[in-house]
């Protein structure tokens, strides 16, 4: 079974708080179809997601699919509380880059 990069079918993937201590990121498709092939490869779940970000399973809370604007939400704890010393990313927006290469199977 072949497989695609995340990126290659998604028109929008990006991050940004959720509050202080919640990241959120959002995956956007352009059609129907796209957005299908991401959301029924069973790829977005909380043992992928986590080892994709390098957290334990329960630093992701949430993970749903909105089939009406064609788009995924993943929402999981920071590792630092935002504003913290040490925290590299205040706003969020540049935790996103995992998701890029997420490989997506192609059905036959």
């Amino acid at each position: 079974m072949t497989s695609v990069p995340l990126s290659s079918l998604a028109t929008v993937i990006r991050s940004k708080n959720a509050g202080p201590f919640l990241l959120t990121f959002d995956v956007m498709f352009e059609d129907a179809a796209h957005f299908d092939t991401a959301w029924k490869s069973g790829r977005f779940n909380k043992a992928t997601m986590a080892e994709l970000f390098g957290v334990t399973e329960s630093a992701i809370t949430s993970i749903f699919a909105v089939p009406r604007g064609q788009a995924i939400k993943v929402t999981m704890r920071r590792q630092l509380p935002q504003g913290r010393l040490g925290e590299s990313d205040m706003y969020g927006c540049q935790q996103h880059a995992p998701l890029l290469d997420l490989a997506i199977p192609l059905s036959r």
